[in-house]
Parts: C-alpha cells; sequence; structure tokens
C-alpha cells in the first residue's frame, strides 16, 4: 500500500472536486481519497510519498490518438496545407519509417511517460511500433490500421491487416490491448472497412478512424471534386469516391468508436458521432496542416489528442492543451481549462475503455503528481495555472507502480 500526499489532489470525477492538502491510498487500485489525516489514520502501514510544495496530484493523461511511426520527423514535411503535406508524407514515408527503430520509438514514449501520460492509443499503419509499445510502461491500446480504396487490393490489404493484428493479439495483456483502426472515408473501401468492423463487434474491441480532417476531404466525398480529385489524379488516375460520409459513420453503430479531427463536419454528423462514440480533438495538427478549428462548443464527449511527430513538434498533451487554449476563444477562460483537463483524462480513458481517468475508489491508480513554480490564490484557479506551467510529472504511477 502506497499513501501520495499533495498540495491539491484533482479528482476529475464529476463534481470536479479539489482536496486540499489530500492524500491517494493505492496498491494497483485506489483505496482511498481524501484529507491526508484521514487517509494516513485508515492505513497507517502505508509507505507514504510527499509530493511537495505546490503540488498537484491527478489522474494519468490519456492520449487516445497518436502515430509513432512517423517520429523521426523534424523539418522533412511540408505544412500549411492538408494535400501539400501528404505529398511530402509520400515523397519521405520510406526514409521516415527507416529512420525510426525501436529505441527511437522507446525515447519517444518514454519521453510522453515523463510528460505524465499514462495511457496512449496509437494507430499503427505497418506494425513497425509493436513491439515498443508491447514493452512500455505505459497503458496502451494499440489500433492496427485497415487502409486502401482500391476494390481490386481489399483482398491482399485485409490478410495483410489480419496478419498485424493477430500479432498484436498474441502480446495481449492489461497493459497492452489490441484494437482496430479505420483510416478515413477518403481512404478505405466499404468492404474493408465492414470486415474490420464485424471483428471488433464480435471480439469487443475499441475503434479509431479519422473523419472530415480537412475541407479537401468535404469537397471529394460530397461533390468528388477539389484538391484531392487532383491528388487521385496524379497518384491513382479514375479512382472515385468510395463513401459516402453518413453511410460511413452508420458502419461504426454498435462499437464504441474514437472519431478524429471532424473539423469539418456536419451538424448531423457530429451528432451521430457523439452517439456512437467520441471526438477526438488535435488542436496542433489542426492548425499545422491549415484544416481550420473544430468547435468544440458543439461537441459533448471531448477527448484531446497529439496526432503524431508527422504533424506535431510535441507529443505532450500539456502542450496541447495549451495549444488548445489559445485556439478555442469562445467562453470563461477558467471553464475551457477544466473541460480539456477532464478531456485528457476522465473522458479520454471513458472512450478507450479503460478503468482511469478519476481519482475515484477502485479506479487504476495510474496517477501523477505535478509540481507548480508556485502557489494559486484560489482554488478555483487551479485548473488554468495548471495548463499555462505543466511540463513534466514530478512523479508517475502506473497500476500503483512508481515509473
Amino acid at each position: 500500500m502506497t499513501i501520495v500526499r499533495a498540495d491539491y489532489v484533482m479528482r476529475m470525477n464529476e463534481g470536479f472536486e479539489i482536496v486540499s492538502d489530500g492524500a491517494v491510498a493505492f496498491e494497483e487500485r485506489i483505496r482511498a481519497v481524501g484529507p491526508v489525516n484521514a487517509v494516513r489514520d485508515e492505513y497507517p502501514d502505508a509507505e507514504f510519498v510527499d509530493a511537495g510544495e505546490n503540488s498537484v496530484l491527478l489522474p494519468g493523461l490519456v492520449n487516445p490518438h497518436v502515430h509513432l511511426e512517423f517520429s523521426a520527423n523534424t523539418t522533412k514535411l511540408a505544412y500549411g496545407d492538408f494535400i501539400t503535406w501528404l505529398k511530402s508524407v509520400i515523397r519521405h514515408r520510406e526514409s521516415l519509417s527507416g529512420a525510426c527503430k525501436e529505441i527511437c520509438m522507446k525515447k519517444v514514449l518514454d519521453g510522453m511517460l515523463r510528460s505524465g501520460t499514462t495511457t496512449i492509443g496509437t494507430v499503427s499503419s505497418y506494425g513497425l511500433d509493436m513491439k515498443p509499445c508491447v514493452h512500455s510502461k505505459m497503458r496502451v491500446v494499440y489500433f492496427n490500421e485497415v487502409l486502401g480504396s482500391n476494390p481490386a487490393m481489399v483482398d491482399a490489404l485485409y490478410t495483410d491487416f489480419l496478419g498485424r493484428l493477430e500479432e498484436s493479439k498474441s502480446w495481449a495483456s492489461e497493459g497492452f490491448v489490441p484494437a482496430i483502426s479505420v483510416h478515413s472515408p477518403y481512404s478505405t473501401h466499404p468492404v474493408l472497412a465492414k470486415k474490420a468492423l464485424e471483428i471488433a463487434r464480435e471480439e469487443g474491441m475499441v475503434v479509431s478512424t479519422h473523419f472530415m480532417e480537412s475541407q479537401a476531404e468535404r469537397e471529394w466525398l460530397d461533390h468528388g471534386t477539389g484538391d484531392f480529385a487532383a491528388f487521385f489524379e496524379e497518384f491513382m488516375p479514375g479512382t472515385r469516391p468510395v463513401n459516402d460520409p453518413l453511410a460511413f459513420l452508420k458502419l461504426f453503430e454498435g462499437v464504441p468508436t474514437l472519431f478524429t479531427h471532424a473539423v469539418h463536419a456536419t451538424d448531423d454528423e457530429l451528432k451521430l458521432m457523439q452517439e456512437i462514440g467520441a471526438i477526438t480533438h488535435c488542436p496542433v495538427s489542426n492548425r499545422l496542416l491549415g484544416n481550420g478549428r473544430l468547435p468544440i462548443e458543439h461537441v459533448k464527449r471531448l477527448t484531446i489528442g497529439t496526432d503524431g511527430l508527422s504533424s506535431n513538434i510535441s507529443l505532450s498533451l500539456w502542450d496541447e492543451m495549451r495549444a488548445a487554449l489559445m485556439m478555442h476563444v469562445y467562453g470563461p477562460l477558467d471553464l475551457l481549462a477544466r473541460r480539456l483537463l477532464v478531456a485528457a483524462t476522465r473522458e479520454g480513458a471513458r472512450a478507450l475503455e479503460r478503468n482511469s481517468g478519476e481519482i475515484e475508489l477502485f479506479r487504476d491508480a495510474d496517477l501523477i503528481a505535478v509540481t507548480l513554480p508556485d502557489g494559486v490564490e484560489r482554488t478555483e484557479d487551479l485548473p488554468l495555472q495548471l495548463l499555462l506551467h505543466a511540463k513534466e510529472a514530478k512523479l508517475v504511477y502506473v497500476g500503483g507502480e512508481a515509473v
């Protein structure tokens, strides 16, 4: 049994309760939470850890959408426009994939862990990141991705996807959970999507998909025109849209799904996505690729992710939340800070179907302690000050183990 004390315990529960001079007792799961004296009286023989002055204890951060396979990128890719970026990815795909092997990915994963992220949902196109994820001390939901819009290639693509999925299932554990990703409606034939989603239904897997990331995707799927028309004519002449947007979304009914980006989704599409699952917001990626702003004021089930280093300069959720704080200028700043913290903890865990994200009895003891540079004048200022100043975690526990 371990007890960790902090100046503030942010429980991230429905009431957004904050306990001053609080403590949490835990083994693999949380056993008690409250004022430090009460918790110590309940477990007098527990190991006691003091997080120190100006400390905040909260659930570990949850990043439900990250790509690791292009983590070698720094300055190779072009930004400002989605299609320009996509073409640069195609040009540099082989060199970037080859430049980040297992050691490189381990460094990236360890960096996320140091920042306070204890759970990720990683989307894998090739399986190159599988073993680093299996051996990471973070919890990983591993989304094996299926994509390809050429009907003549469906069988071969599905066979490749099945091979990666079966390999990931051979590594399954409490900390490594195989899952499925359907890339997007512009890139995935509906036959491929249906076959993959049938597996997800049968085996109770969580699913991830990209949806309406760019204006180019909107124009292509609605009318078969725009920048994607020119793109496909260059790389795959004769290509036509293979999915209707609403029909594509309905394929996911009955499957817990994370819909990522959704910047150019209609109101009806936003409503349907949230009836099925949750929406993942990636503000830095949206800005760098020129895709615009997700109207989070119309999103109730909101999570926040970093996307990958192909479209970001950091995989820290603190950096991502700070970017969102500056991007969304509507409504009170303090309420936005609270909402972003909830999105990065409780809502992320809920969307990935993890037993974490809140400091509540019997939740997994995935906890982090962060130190602020100074004390806060008012407890209600804590969420905003945390987002403004937090960079790395002083303490990180995953399943009750100090990592």
